[in-house]
């Protein structure tokens, strides 16, 4: 059922690290789909006014880095500080492509840098200072956060993936959508690529989880954020927390901004 999108509404938008980069390539992105999204954006904002949220993985960008030095697993050596510093930068370079994008689009779009505003306790957001945040939707603007190392209270450092951040701006925004935005159709019972009987799951709940769980996949890149099965644990996070996800493909044109627009569109749905 299509549903009447309002500015009151306040939605969060993922682009996925696998979608706006090459992740077999370092620091190679995809500038054509990326600017193509944000129009999309941007079209869909101009319609409804909508209070909207961005944030993106980081692809090929911070990965690597963060595979290197083990940043997940916090600051194990002598390298680690290297490592944070690495990370960051790395992820910092591609937001501001993405969040360029989104300018040239036509959108007042403005970094948020988690790395600098979040703390974390084992890899969990333990406080977020977000009034910058909730000063710019009020303005109308548009906020891109973006999937980052993190300091942490008991390991010196953590990975941030995008998922947690949404889950954490979920909760205290209260965000009632959460749009994740990748290369395929939705969650598929197999990689598509290899599986021609791949199927795409229509819905996810807390009660068939584990039984989808079992034919979940890897990623077929470097991804240091655990891969689609932590991706939907987070999706089941966000749709306890209130909110209704949809896991949708961002290849398709023209498919993000009618989800944003409430209409119905190809994917998976994630509810409780």
């Amino acid at each position: 059922m299509e549903r009447k999108m309002t500015e009151n509404i306040l939605t969060l938008v993922k682009l996925g690290g696998s979608l706006i980069t090459d992740k077999s390539k370092s620091f190679t992105e995809r500038t054509d789909v990326i600017k193509r999204l944000a129009k999309e954006i941007h079209a869909a904002r101009e319609k409804t006014g909508m209070r909207l949220i961005v944030g993106h993985g980081g692809g090929s960008y911070p990965h690597r880095p963060a595979k290197k030095y083990r940043t997940a697993e916090g600051m194990i050596n002598e390298d680690s500080a290297t490592g944070i510093a690495e990370v960051q930068d790395a992820a910092a370079r591609l937001n501001r492509i993405i969040v360029r994008a989104m300018i040239d689009a036509g959108e007042d779009a403005v970094s948020i840098q988690p790395s600098a505003s979040c703390i974390a306790e084992k890899g969990k957001i333990k406080e977020w200072y977000t009034a910058p945040i909730e000063m710019l939707l009020e303005k109308g603007m548009l906020p891109v956060v973006y999937g980052d190392v993190g300091l942490d209270t008991k390991q010196g450092c953590c990975i941030l993936s995008t998922e947690e951040l949404f889950d954490h701006l979920t909760m205290k925004l209260q965000a009632a959508r959460v749009i994740m935005v990748g290369k395929v159709e939705g969650v598929m019972t197999g990689d598509p690529a290899k599986d021609p009987k791949a199927e795409m799951v229509q819905e996810i709940t807390p009660q068939n989880f584990e039984d989808v769980k079992k034919h979940l996949q890897g990623s077929d890149a470097v991804d240091v954020t655990g891969g689609m099965v932590h991706k939907v644990e987070q999706a089941l996070k966000l749709a306890e927390a209130g909110a209704e996800v949809h896991i949708i493909s961002g290849m398709a044109p023209g498919r993000l901004e009618k989800a944003l627009l409430g209409k119905e569109v190809t994917g998976t749905v994630v509810r409780t």
